[in-house]
């Protein structure tokens, strides 16, 4: 199996002549954690639902395990095992963080629209609902409302729902987005965590968390790709520099904030 699990070749998306996403050509190596990131308005958002099929693509095309998948439905690919979270938190409030986590698990028994069956029915995925919650932090809490937690605490939860899915690709919107220094910190290394034998695609505008747990950057200006390489080498690039700070002289910082 190739060691490219997800690529784009030439993609592009315009709206009415505003081209917001510019022949973009995408390749992330299975198994590990690539960043996506840029200023504002870059693209970042619009590429991600471009690979989700949330919009479809001008021109181009999207590649996964190899497939064209250009022309595939939002739930062909979810079914392909691309799993997305976005940038506002995704979970049922007035729910336990265990029936959420449930939820995502129900496809595997064949009932996810059977509203008719009790919750008895659910009782065997108990235990790997569980499995989840310990896995992002959360089992002491697996009977507690979700209204009740704390931001970061629903973006870990939201993650847990996603593992339920069993991903072969997450793609993570801005996953520290809103929070404050504990719970940025607690969600990288989540994510870092997590991303053991999985494969991650994220869009992420704190610098502290792409530097730490991100093996490789693609950053975007204006829809197309300015850079691509480690941190080391993005933040050392006199383009990228500019297109952040407006000078070539510094280097771009980063730390969980």
């Amino acid at each position: 199996m190739s060691d490219i699990i997800l690529e784009t070749r030439q993609l592009t998306k315009e709206f009415k002549g505003f081209t917001a996403v510019s022949q973009v050509n995408l390749s992330v190596v299975r198994g590990t954690i690539h960043a996506l990131i840029g200023p504002n308005g870059a693209g970042k958002t619009t590429c991600f639902n471009l690979l989700t099929k949330f919009l479809e693509p001008t021109s181009g095309t999207i590649l996964f395990n190899g497939l064209d998948i250009t022309r595939e439905q939002p739930a062909q690919i979810a079914r392909r095992g691309i799993i997305r979270s976005f940038q506002i938190s995704a979970v049922f409030p007035h729910l336990t963080l265990l029936e959420n986590v449930r939820l995502g698990l129900q496809r595997a028994l064949g009932t996810t629209f059977h509203f008719w069956k009790s919750e008895t029915s659910l009782k065997p995925l108990d235990a790997r609902a569980h499995a989840l919650l310990a896995e992002v932090g959360l089992e002491d809490l697996a009977d507690e409302l979700t209204v009740n937690l704390p931001y970061g605490r629903k973006r870990a939860l939201e993650i847990a729902t996603t593992l339920a899915m069993e991903p072969e690709l997450m793609l993570l919107d801005e996953p520290t987005q809103g929070m404050g220094h504990e719970d940025v910190h607690r969600v990288a290394e989540l994510i870092k965590r997590v991303s053991a034998g999985r494969t991650i695609l994220m869009v992420e505008h704190n610098m502290g968390v792409v530097s730490n747990i991100a093996d490789t950057i693609t950053v975007l200006q204006r829809g197309a790709v300015l850079a691509e390489g480690s941190y080391a080498e993005v933040s050392n690039n006199p383009a990228v520099m500019e297109a952040y700070m407006g000078t070539t002289d510094g280097q771009l910082q980063g730390a969980y904030r």
